[in-house]
């Protein structure tokens, strides 16, 4: 199948040929179709399975023939729980409407939201934003999603482990009633079922890969280690294995600082990334990775989410997570587009249970291989770590935030509230 079977614009098919892309991915086939019949579609995809232009595309075709307004209201909107996934969804809607008379912007927080507001005025068709920034605007009355047509959800499921659950109820009550509804989910949990029932109607389900299992491209070790060596080992895999691109996960934002140092202190060049970072070290230390002056990327889980890393060929786990869903996002930075990629666990026995869950959900025994010199006691404590104990709690990850009842009213509309320069409290992470 070619993009041109799948009913898509001359404008559209340019500028996806300058891209250098032929033949469309499997959620592309799936999900293009249906959203330009105008239906309600809820989507089960992985990471690296090209989703984002699986909804990018039908909406520039949707927009670009329907009747343009002077004022350009917004009528698409698109919720993602993270800056840089927003940034990145937005660089994509930028290259496929080169050739058409569509405006697009983003909003999140962590930033001064001046220029955000500037580019509001001027008009946009297509709006990409976090739910907190979304949020601070329109209680400011600066902007008006009373013309959106459709409504996409990005990344479902991340939205409601960050707790914005609460945020796109209140969001989904000021736009019109009559829109249509996409959804978007590397996972399903029965959350995210429920959400998807009270938003969506008769939804089209597609489903690119099999429901929380792993890209068969990715080669995946453990490595039993003991919790004192996990720093040595992983400045030794670099080193000996020469490896020029790494992403690495640690669970808490302590943590990702002090392997940062650690290896920068062994010569890898390396840098962190997690919500305590400023958006400006963000996208330094994102662009250092992308263009080879970095070695290492460390992140939190919340940090890495929606980063789109081409190609890359190592991830690896410093500490398992301890929600088993977060495995299969990790390891999905890897092995993309068709591309071979390792991902490598390191395994403490505190860790017992979490390598449990994870093999549970994504229904593989793991290959477990030993390394001289850093194999953990045997009689090692195989009790969980303190942070929590499978599900119950993750240290990296904000904690589920308290309704504000000060200045809003008790049916989650908007209310009034006092304004903000730089306040998006999850999506700033």
């Amino acid at each position: 199948m070619s993009f041109n079977s799948l009913g898509l614009s001359d404008a559209l098919l340019k500028a996806i040929s300058k891209k250098g892309y032929t033949t469309p991915s499997p959620i592309q086939q799936k999900a293009i179709p249906p959203i330009l019949e105008g239906k309600d579609v809820l989507a089960s995809a992985q990471t690296g399975t090209g989703k984002t232009a699986g909804f990018t595309l039908p909406i520039l075709q949707i927009l670009s023939q329907g009747q343009h307004l002077r004022q350009r209201p917004i009528r698409a909107l698109i919720l993602t729980p993270t800056r840089e996934l927003a940034a990145q969804i937005l660089a994509n809607i930028k290259e496929y409407s080169e050739f058409l008379d569509i405006k697009s912007t983003v909003i999140f927080g962590g930033v001064n939201q001046n220029p955000q507001v500037t580019q509001l005025r001027q008009g946009v068709d297509i709006l990409v934003a976090t739910p907190g920034r979304l949020i601070d605007l329109q209680n400011q009355g600066l902007i008006s999603l009373a013309k959106v047509e459709i409504l996409v959800l990005d990344e479902a499921d991340r939205m409601l482990d960050m707790g914005f659950v609460r945020d796109i109820e209140r969001i989904i009550k000021v736009l019109p009633v009559k829109r249509q509804n996409l959804m978007f989910s590397a996972t399903f949990s029965k959350d995210i079922k429920k959400l998807a029932m009270g938003i969506l109607h008769n939804p089209v389900h597609v489903e690119a890969t099999p429901e929380n299992t792993t890209v068969d491209a990715i080669t995946q070790i453990v490595y039993p280690v003991a919790k004192e060596k996990k720093t040595e080992l992983i400045i030794k895999l670099i080193t000996e294995g020469n490896w020029k691109q790494i992403l690495v996960f640690t669970r808490t934002k302590q943590g990702a600082n002090k392997l940062t140092e650690s290896m920068i202190s062994a010569g890898i060049k390396a840098a962190a990334i997690h919500g305590n970072k400023g958006q400006g070290a963000r996208t330094k230390a994102l662009a250092g990775f992308k263009d080879g002056s970095l070695t290492a990327l460390v992140a939190t889980d919340i940090a890495a989410r929606g980063l789109d890393i081409p190609l890359l060929p190592h991830v690896v786990n410093f500490e398992l997570p301890n929600i088993p869903e977060d495995y299969v996002h990790r390891i999905g930075r890897t092995g993309r587009a068709g591309a071979n990629g390792e991902a490598i666990s390191l395994f403490s026995p505190d860790e017992t249970v979490f390598l449990r869950d994870i093999e549970k959900l994504v229904g593989l025994k793991l290959p477990v291989q030993n390394i001289k010199g850093f194999e953990p006691d045997p009689n090692a404590s195989k009790e969980p770590i303190k942070q929590g104990q499978g599900r119950q709690q993750r240290d990296s990850t904000p904690k589920k935030p308290k309704t504000d009842t000060t200045n809003r009213s008790s049916n989650n509309s908007f209310g009034p509230r006092r304004p903000s320069q730089n306040n998006d409290r999850r999506s700033n992470r």
